[in-house]
C-alpha cells in the first residue's frame, strides 16, 4: 500500500493510485497489485472486517475481504464505489473474474462490516454477507470455494484514484 499507520485501536492504510484484483474476463486484463493483509484461513470458519465507508469517493474505490487460495483462485468482496453509487460486490475469481454487484447508497459513511463464512455440504462454498451498524445481515453471494488452504483479511484497492486511504476498526475469526 502507499501507507499504514495506526490510529489508536485503528489500521488506516493508504492505497496507490491504480491498483487492483481482476482476472482477465471482459477487459482481457490481469491486475494483482491490490493491497490486502492476510491470515491464515481455516476451514469451516468466518471471518469479519468492519471499516469505515466515508473514504470511498472515487470511482471503483474499494474496501472490504480478500480471500485467497493463489493467484487464480480468490474472491475480494466489501463495498465499491461504480457508477457514483455505492455497491456492495464480489468479485470471484476461478481463473477468470467474474463481478456482482448491489447497490447500498444508504450505507455510505457508515463503519460496515463484511463476513465470509466457509463451508457448505462439501466444505466447498463460502457465503458472502455486510451489514452496518444500523441495518441487518444481507447476504450477497453463496460462491464456490473448493481451495483447503486459504488466507484471508482487509482489503483496499483504488484503480481510478490515488489519494483513498481506508480506516479498519476490527478483523476478527
Amino acid at each position: 500500500p502507499a501507507g499504514t499507520r495506526l490510529d489508536g485501536d485503528a489500521l488506516v492504510v493508504g492505497a496507490a493510485e491504480g491498483s487492483d484484483f481482476w482476472r482477465t474476463t471482459h477487459y482481457g486484463f490481469l491486475h494483482d497489485d491490490g493491497h490486502a493483509l492476510l491470515a491464515e484461513w481455516p476451514e469451516d470458519a468466518a471471518v469479519e472486517v468492519t471499516f469505515d465507508a466515508s473514504s470511498l469517493t472515487a470511482l471503483y474505490d474499494q474496501a472490504g475481504i480478500m480471500l485467497w487460495a493463489g493467484p487464480e483462485q480468490w474472491i475480494k468482496t466489501g463495498l465499491e464505489l461504480s457508477d457514483g453509487v455505492l455497491h456492495l460486490g464480489a468479485v470471484v475469481t476461478n481463473g477468470v473474474s467474474d463481478w456482482s454487484l448491489a447497490p447500498v447508497p444508504e450505507w455510505a459513511g457508515q463503519l460496515v462490516t463484511v463476513r465470509a463464512s466457509r463451508g457448505g455440504v462439501a466444505g466447498d462454498s463460502v457465503v458472502l454477507r455486510a451489514r452496518t451498524e444500523t441495518s441487518g445481515w444481507r447476504t450477497l453471494r453463496v460462491a464456490p470455494f473448493t481451495a483447503g488452504a486459504a488466507s484471508a483479511g482487509p482489503l483496499i484497492c483504488a484503480p481510478m484514484g490515488g489519494d483513498l486511504e481506508v480506516r479498519f476498526t476490527r478483523w476478527e475469526l
